[in-house]
């Protein structure tokens, strides 16, 4: 029975150890289990704060960087022609429509008269020997035929002398003489037009200047001061139509002296012919003196 007794015994206390050990693990897991509670000033909460800072700085440099590309992007100049109608709108479109007509009407006129006076020129030694081997084979008509062939006053000219050739050596010389006037003016034909649009151009922009400059004294009236924004505007129109029109003066005052120098050679050219038709028909025995 003691046997028994003391068997009980042990084997009570080996359960009651038992279980005092095995709530002793359940308690260590759960106190595993909770969260754990970290105070603030702790290291493990630095990690993320550097994280986010890194972060932030990373997403401001890649701002600046987008915000570089777009201050790069707009600093592309503008071309010429860009520049130039952002100007003409600046300088009120109305006003700078005035030289711009001029202008244009000019060009038109000068390259008409460029092209006239290129077609007219010719090789003049080339065509006199054309014109007296003409006369020492085949007489006067042949020469006419040479003549109504090849452009150009100076070809003109020689058809109206050898078609007078029967009325002697003066009536030759008049009326290469009245036939290269009339041929003189036709080469300078327009040129006068050319002139107005010369002068025109830059009158035309001092009439915007002085327009401009009334509206500044206008605002001025209006505002009952003088300051820079209130004139601004004004003088930035008076300026710019200035600008063009001296501008547009200046490009057609180059093509009218290129024409008058083209028509003064021309003319030369038909002088120093005519003295060599007379000595051809005169050298030919075609007239008599």
């Amino acid at each position: 029975m003691k046997k028994v007794i003391s068997s009980l015994t042990i084997v009570a206390v080996m359960a009651i150890g038992f279980a005092n050990f095995t709530y002793a693990e359940q308690e260590q897991k759960g106190t595993a289990d909770e969260p754990v509670q970290v105070d603030d000033e702790t290291p493990a909460e630095e990690a993320p704060a550097e994280e986010v800072a890194t972060e932030e700085a990373a997403s401001e440099a890649a701002l600046e960087g987008v915000t570089e590309e777009g201050q790069e992007e707009e600093k592309v100049e503008p071309t010429f022609v860009q520049q130039l109608k952002q100007k003409y709108i600046e300088g009120d479109p109305f006003w700078m429509s005035f030289p711009l007509i001029c202008l244009i009407i000019g060009l038109a006129m000068s390259i008409e008269r460029i092209v006239y006076l290129n077609l007219s020129t010719i090789n003049t030694k080339k065509f006199l020997d054309e014109v007296e081997t003409a006369l020492k084979n085949g007489g006067v008509e042949a020469a006419k035929d040479v003549c109504r062939n090849t452009r150009g006053p100076i070809a003109s000219i020689f058809y109206q002398g050898l078609d007078r050739s029967d009325e002697g050596i003066e009536m030759v010389e008049k009326s290469v003489v009245s036939y290269g006037g009339v041929q003189m003016g036709l080469l300078e034909k327009g040129l006068s037009w050319l002139t107005l649009f010369i002068a025109l151009a830059p009158m035309l922009g001092f009439l915007g200047t002085v327009i401009g400059m009334i509206f500044a004294f206008d605002k001025i009236v209006e505002d009952g001061q003088v300051s820079p924004t209130t004139v601004a505007d004004g003088i930035k129109v008076s300026l710019l139509t200035t600008v063009f029109g001296l501008i547009a003066a200046i490009i057609l005052q180059v093509f009218y002296n290129y024409i008058v120098s083209k028509v003064d050679g021309i003319v030369n050219e038909m002088e120093d012919a005519s003295i060599s038709l007379v000595d051809m028909m005169l050298k030919h025995k075609i007239t008599q003196a």
